[in-house]
């Protein structure tokens, strides 16, 4: 009975449903996505899987080392000892777990430094995910991306809905749509493009950025630290960039339309 209703209610709500109103939804997408990340590495629950970089202790051996290498990998090999330590940088935020138990999430490395131990991490991998925090990651352009497109999303909802108007030939009710402002719209347009810009610039960042660091950060330490990038917050900034392009895409085909239209009418 309940999915019955919700059958029809969706039915009836299909017809009046906007072309605008599907562009809202992929801009609170969006919002959504860049929130998430932003929020990355902040608490203890599902949001440690939510970071840009991750480095751990591994005993692997790089292949094709000279002897010098090899003795600088052997040297730090028994410098790091049997350390298990685990750590995974956000934004705002780090969380450490060593010897895979539990997760402890700080934005104070320090505090999470003297939690662990310096005993416990021998080659302070707190110390380097705290560097690649606040020296490589820059979060403003992803807050500058989210007020834009909290931006669009009000300009779009003050865009005419369907109503119905009584038809003077006929003497019927028909539903109809008006046009929604050109003005309004070429704003709400230029918002979803700086907002699609600022996000490409933001993924790239942050996808070089943590590729780099983990290159080096591997590199440094001859097979003793292994690496490796946050596939989720990856996939949700490309994403975020992906929709808020088709938005800025969908708008100006809206605008295009209304203009041949406007045309069209005048002649």
């Amino acid at each position: 009975m309940g999915t019955l209703r919700f059958a029809v209610a969706l039915q009836r709500l299909v017809p009046f449903l906007g072309y605008h109103h599907i562009l809202m939804i992929g801009q609170v997408i969006v919002v959504v996505f860049i929130s998430i990340i932003l929020a990355g590495c902040s608490s203890y629950s599902t949001m440690t899987n939510i970071y840009i970089l991750g480095l751990s202790y591994t005993n692997s051996t790089p292949s094709g080392l000279t002897s010098v290498t090899r003795n600088l990998s052997q040297t730090l090999n028994g410098f790091k000892g049997s350390s298990q330590l685990e750590v995974r940088v956000g934004y705002f935020g780090m969380c450490v777990r060593q010897r895979g138990i539990v997760w402890l999430c700080s934005s104070d490395a320090d505090g999470l430094a003297q939690q662990i131990g310096p005993e416990n991490d021998p080659l302070n991998l707190i110390g380097t995910a705290s560097k690649f925090k606040d020296d490589v990651l820059f979060s403003g352009l992803l807050f500058m991306a989210v007020v834009l497109a909290f931006i669009c999303i009000l300009l779009m909802a003050t865009f005419p809905n369907w109503h119905a108007e009584r038809d003077t030939r006929t003497g019927s009710d028909v539903d109809v749509q008006p046009f929604p402002s050109r003005p309004v719209s070429q704003v709400a347009m230029t918002q979803a493009f700086v907002a699609a810009i600022l996000l490409l610039v933001a993924g790239l960042w942050q996808h070089i950025g943590s590729v780099g660091a983990a290159a080096m950060a591997e590199t440094a330490n001859y097979g003793n630290v292994k690496t490796d990038i946050g596939t989720n917050a990856m996939i949700m900034a490309w994403a975020g960039f992906t929709i808020e392009a088709c938005v800025t895409i969908g708008l100006l085909v809206m605008i295009l339309s209304i203009i041949v239209l406007d045309r069209l009418t005048d002649e």
